[in-house]
């Protein structure tokens, strides 16, 4: 049989090339064997993995981007790059080791704290509780100082404050305890199965997570309009007892022009080193990013610039293996109009 002009089209698509067959069934098994092919060339097994859903990366035009992309060297001891939205998993290392997650833990905090609906323009004050006898971690809300919830939301997730973070767990219906038991209830609610809290503030290396658990998190926090607001605001004057504090965010990225970042939380002890999650919009794709065990004081940055320039370049690489697809099949259509003139 004569291959047709559109028979030839979706062969070149898929990188088989012009043939002639037998017969339309024949053809199927032809598209069929190709397709099962390039799934298996993309989802070869690697250490650090880039893959994607079969849907997308059936055309070898989307494909080729990230298998020629060059390696991504994250320094960070466990990192995930995902779609927002349980999309491409784009990059993991490590993905799901147990680790300990420090601050990151205050984006559970902020969202138990607002599932109960409370009061947000009511006072709470900083209590001897709330002094972190721990790690001696310092704070300028002294034991005494009045805010609103609203206030401590804010200083907990754009500065996290521990001390703010407490208080704001003590004051919840039923205290300490059921705070508690409302983070772990709602961490295995959203599937992070292998996640465990026992403080609101992340001073405890007994708060463990695992990447993939945190990519859950970040993707459930994202869907709070006011977690969105204060883990990106980049500095603030907060009043206190008639004085003025100024607080800035502890992720540097959220006043930089060169990222749109649309949550940010960043942690540490000594257990969990270096901590930074995020969504941002990177390569025209909303993402999670996560960054777990880092060492140094700008790694855990510098390893989310160098995701941004991974992706920025197989987003290039995809652009123009789109536009080189796109020009023989408009080349054919060009020829056969011409063909239908007449002479």
């Amino acid at each position: 049989m004569r291959t047709t002009p559109r028979t030839a089209l979706l062969l070149a698509l898929l990188g088989v090339g012009l043939i002639t067959v037998d017969s339309s069934q024949a053809l199927e098994k032809r598209v069929a064997k190709s397709k099962a092919l390039a799934h298996r060339q993309v989802h070869a097994p690697a250490k650090v993995s880039f893959v994607g859903r079969p849907a997308k990366i059936l055309l070898a035009s989307h494909a080729e981007p990230w298998r020629e992309a060059r390696p991504l060297a994250v320094q960070s001891g466990s990192a995930l790059v995902i779609e927002q939205g349980g999309g491409d998993l784009l990059f993991q290392k490590n993905a799901s080791a147990i680790a300990p997650i420090a601050s990151i833990t205050k984006l559970m905090t902020a969202m138990v704290v607002l599932d109960s609906e409370p009061n947000l323009q009511a006072a709470i004050s900083i209590a001897d509780d709330d002094v972190d006898l721990l790690r001696g971690s310092h704070s300028r809300l002294y034991v005494g100082a009045v805010m609103t919830r609203e206030t401590a939301l804010l200083l907990a997730l754009m500065s996290s404050e521990n001390r703010a973070a407490n208080a704001l767990a003590r004051n919840y219906p039923g205290g300490m305890p059921a705070f508690l038991a409302a983070m772990n209830f709602k961490a295995q609610a959203l599937g992070m199965v292998d996640t465990h809290f026992e403080d609101p503030t992340g001073l405890t290396s007994n708060n463990v997570s695992t990447a993939h658990d945190l990519a859950k998190m970040v993707a459930a926090a994202h869907r709070y309009p006011l977690i969105r607001q204060w883990s990106t605001t980049p500095e603030a004057i907060v009043e206190v007892n008639g004085r003025e504090l100024a607080f800035h965010n502890t992720n540097p990225l959220v006043k930089s022009a060169a990222w749109d970042v649309g949550l940010s939380k960043t942690g540490y002890i000594h257990e969990a080193g270096k901590c930074l999650v995020m969504q941002a919009r990177v390569a025209d794709r909303p993402v999670v990013i996560v960054l777990l065990d880092s060492v140094g004081k700008l790694t855990r940055v510098g390893d989310a610039n160098r995701i941004k320039r991974w992706m920025e370049s197989a987003q290039a690489r995809l652009s123009v293996h789109t536009q080189a697809s796109h020009k023989p099949a408009t080349h054919a259509a060009l020829v056969r109009v011409n063909q239908r003139r007449p002479g």
